[in-house]
Parts: C-alpha cells; sequence; structure tokens
C-alpha cells in the first residue's frame, strides 16, 4: 500500500486546503526543473521560532536566482500564524514545522528564465518529529561521503537530488545523516550543519558557496557566547572530523544533536568515548530557554 498523503492544513496561491487535495501546473517550473526556493520554520507552542532570521533567508536565496519575493514580512507572518492555528485546532498540535516554497511559476518549458512568471507560492504545516528521547540520550549514527552536489549548495532550492541521494546513503545503512566531505574538509550534511569539538571549542567550516547558510550558526555562535563557549568558523579537514572530541548536527527539527558514531567508529575520547558530550549538553540547553526568547 502506498504511503497516505498528510491530512494536513496547506495555502496554496492564497488558497487554503489540505496538503493531500492541493494541485500544481504540470507546467510550473518547479515541477519541471526545480525551480524554486523553500524555507523550514520550527514552531515552539505555536510561535514562530527566529521567525524574521527565515524570512531573510528565504528573501537573499530568492534574490539569487532572481525570483520576487511574492509577499511582505506582514503577509509572511499572517499566512504562517493561519496555518499554525488551524494544525493546532485540527491536531492539538503546539510545536510545528512551516514549509515554505516558492517557484519561478508557470509557463511553457525553456530553460531559460521566463520574463513574466509570476510566482507559485505553497506552504504546508506538519506537526515537529524532534529527535527521540533515545537519540538524545546515546547520540546517532553518521556515515560519511564524498559531497558530489553542485557548486552552489548556499542556494536553498528546491532542487534536492544531490542531498536526497546523500541522505539515503546514510538510510541505507540505518544512520540519522550523511557528513559530507569535497576536497579533503567538512562541508555539511544532506540536511543539516555539522559542528566539530575540539579542546572545548565548537567549530564549523566558514561560509561559502559550498555549503547552506544554516539559520542554527548565528544562533550557535549566541548560544556559545552565552554559556561561555568558544566558537569558530575556519576550513575544517577530514582528519579534525575523524578526531573531534564531540561531533554535532543542527538544522530546524533536530535542533542540535550529538553524534557518537561516524561510519561505525565511536567519537570522542575516553571515558566519553560513544556518548554525548559535555558541549553538546550546555548547547541543548541553552537552545532549549532560547525558544521562549526568539520565538513570535
Amino acid at each position: 500500500m502506498p504511503t497516505p498523503l498528510p491530512d494536513v492544513p496547506c495555502c496554496l496561491n492564497g488558497e487554503f486546503s489540505r496538503a493531500c487535495d492541493a494541485k500544481v501546473s504540470v507546467l510550473d517550473r518547479g515541477f519541471l526543473f526545480g525551480d524554486g526556493i523553500y524555507e523550514v520554520v520550527p514552531v515552539y507552542g505555536r510561535r514562530l521560532f527566529r521567525f524574521d532570521e527565515h524570512l531573510a533567508r528565504l528573501a537573499r536565496n530568492l534574490a539569487k536566482v532572481r525570483i520576487p519575493d511574492p509577499h511582505p514580512r506582514e503577509q509572511w507572518l499572517r499566512l504562517c500564524r493561519e496555518l499554525v492555528q488551524r494544525l493546532a485546532a485540527q491536531t492539538g498540535a503546539e510545536d510545528q514545522v512551516v514549509y515554505i516554497q516558492v517557484t519561478r511559476g508557470v509557463a511553457p518549458r525553456d530553460h531559460a528564465m521566463p520574463p513574466d512568471a509570476v510566482p507559485t507560492v505553497f506552504m504546508m504545516v506538519n506537526p515537529m518529529r524532534p529527535p527521540t528521547a533515545e537519540q538524545r540520550h546515546h547520540g546517532v549514527a553518521c556515515v560519511s561521503a564524498r559531497d558530489f552536489r553542485w557548486e552552489r549548495a548556499d542556494i536553498k532550492s528546491t532542487s534536492l537530488l544531490g542531498n536526497v541521494l546523500a541522505r539515503q546513503l546514510s538510510a541505507d545503512h540505518g544512520a540519522a545523516e550523511t557528513i559530507l566531505l569535497r576536497d579533503g574538509f567538512l562541508t555539511e550534511a544532506s540536511s543539516s550543519n555539522v559542528w566539530v569539538v575540539h579542546e572545548g571549542a565548537l567549530l564549523g567550516p566558514p561560509k561559502s558557496e559550498r555549503l547552506l547558510e544554516g539559520i542554527r550558526v548565528e544562533l550557535l555562535r549566541e548560544l556559545c557566547e552565552e554559556v561561555g563557549i568558544a566558537y569558530n568558523l575556519r576550513p575544517i579537514p577530514e582528519a579534525d572530523v575523524r578526531s573531534a572530541d564531540e561531533l554535532l548536527l543542527s538544522s530546524a527539527t533536530k535542533e542540535v544533536l550529538a553524534v557518537t558514531r561516524l561510519d561505525g567508529e565511536a567519537v570522542g575520547h575516553g571515558a566519553l568515548r560513544g556518548k554525548p558530550g559535555p558541549v553538546y549538553a550546555r548547547l541543548y540547553e541553552a537552545y532549549q530557554r532560547a525558544k521562549s526568547r526568539q520565538s513570535i
């Protein structure tokens, strides 16, 4: 039997319906080319977390691919809040994830950008599925792979086949994520940012076109400052990944999550080898505190 489609609220070009019923044209460039941008906004207690940061990234990415931003901030906020309230009324879910997708729109199939296309705006909301208590307690396993995606990984494009293939590598091994390496250096994971802890400091790759500018990159900088953890973005060789004291993932749904096995080998050293470490624990607690402060 096929997996049933989600019966959750959605909004397509301003019209609210169920996601399982919504339909777009087969000539939509998002369908034909993956010609679109998306954003994912976490919701805690029916409030949108770091909404303005997510909306600013959406605007930056739309500008990179020359799709006009279809809505001002207040309209985006109104639509997101309406979806959140509809799902809460339907399911009682307080913690949710709002998905926003803007494609270039409907036009005859041609690789060149049509000058007069009207963007297609699709939004939906789902209950949040955070890491389980077991994953929090024990950490998760990851595999590594060569980063074979295109060179503009900084664009949050709906053209995600490279990420799909990367994620399937870990799914095939029963692992939570695929950590990607390009030319001997860490980039990111298939749908997460990756962090290395070395001698108590949190290290991440520098901003570049080879990885997505994760919202949690700036958030973790703020949290490190709050709890007194050194923080630095610099090129991270593969050897530093494999010899790390701790490895962490961050994303809208994972928040911050400890990696305790990489390619079948335990992460870390000494008594904490293969266990979530102290930097993870401090950042996770700080993240929980930030939810109430930074949600609207």
